[in-house]
């Protein structure tokens, strides 16, 4: 099969032909249709994440078909529709899993990270930590869901009931959180790069009540805000933005230096979270939310030899949505 593959991190991925093992007895092997292009993936190659091992394939919003299933496989069969997430694999047994919060387990694996991901014609993962997905769907809409979305949902939790939402950075976790929270009742403002004005139209279409550039005060203090951009400095300036008792949920697995600011931005109650990782109850609730909104991500997409020319559109901004790569038969 052909892959994009990292041969050593901060380089450009490389197209190269392997074959895969068959199926462990919990994994599956899947006939990848599509798989999403997320910032992580970003910071994956860029090495901006601990004890990166090469050779890699990077992705984790793969949608694709079962082609075959270990021995110990019970919940797919051959054809099914999967999609694998983030979270590739945790322990069960560590305080963490016990206490029900598997996202934090101190063992976990992940995908496209510490094993092998979907930039690639096929892939392997476990069964236990697959989800299943509608058959009839376009795979490249289905893709962002399985990261953008998932991670955008779980920081929308953290938010609470705000009203006013603040959405730091409009891209493919931003566009589909913001269709959910117009679709609840909630009034959606978002900040892009300030010469981003194409970013701030379509925050627009899909119905925010206000959008700007990142560093401007919105015209209303927001109740919580989500800072999607890995930009350390979006911290300081979405605290001020908020009302007291409101809250800043950091939604990215990696965030430039946050830099000293004045003790009132947090005084009144604020707060700071962090969101991390995924469970795979959040996967099972965003997909059912997902399919009863009628959610639509709006994708580019892209040949799966194009993978760095989709990385570079999402590293400079160019994006409207989110990439997806599409993968050869073959």
């Amino acid at each position: 099969m052909q892959a994009m593959r990292l041969l050593a991190p901060g380089s450009a991925l490389t197209l190269a032909e392997l074959a895969l093992p068959p199926p462990a007895p919990q994994e599956i092997l899947i006939r990848v249709e599509a798989c999403g292009v997320c910032r992580t993936d970003l910071h994956v190659i860029d090495n901006e994440l601990p004890d990166i091992h090469c050779p890699l394939t990077p992705g984790h919003e793969i949608v694709g078909v079962v082609a075959a299933c270990g021995r110990e496989v019970t919940r797919f069969r051959p054809g099914d529709r999967v999609g694998v997430p983030w979270l590739a694999y945790t322990c069960g047994a560590c305080e963490y899993c016990r206490a029900g919060l598997e996202n934090l387990c101190v063992n976990a694996r992940f995908t496209g990270y510490t094993r092998d991901g979907g930039y690639a014609q096929q892939a392997l993962a476990d069964a236990r930590y697959c989800l299943p997905l509608p058959p009839t769907a376009a795979a490249a809409a289905l893709a962002p869901l399985l990261c953008a979305g998932l991670i955008g949902y779980r920081a929308y939790r953290k938010a609470g009931a705000a009203v006013n939402l603040g959405l730091y950075g409009f891209g493919a976790a931003a566009h589909l959180l913001a269709q959910v929270a117009r679709h609840e009742g909630r009034r959606v403002f978002a900040f892009t790069r300030a010469d981003d004005s194409e970013g701030q139209r379509f925050a627009r279409e899909l119905g925010a009540v206000w959008a700007g550039a990142s560093t401007q005060r919105p015209p209303q203090p927001l109740d919580a805000a989500i800072v999607f951009a890995p930009v350390g400095a979006l911290i300081p300036a979405a605290l001020a933005a908020v009302r007291p008792g409101g809250r800043v949920v950091c939604a990215g697995i990696h965030m430039s230096d946050v830099p000293a600011f004045p003790y009132r931005l947090l005084w009144g109650e604020r707060s700071v979270a962090s969101v991390a990782n995924l469970t795979r109850q959040d996967g099972e609730e965003f997909l059912a939310l997902a399919a009863r909104l009628g959610l639509t991500a709006t994708v580019e997409r892209f040949a799966l030899a194009e993978a760095n020319v989709a990385l570079e559109r999402l590293r400079t901004g160019a994006l409207k949505g989110a990439a997806v790569l599409e993968m050869p038969r073959g």
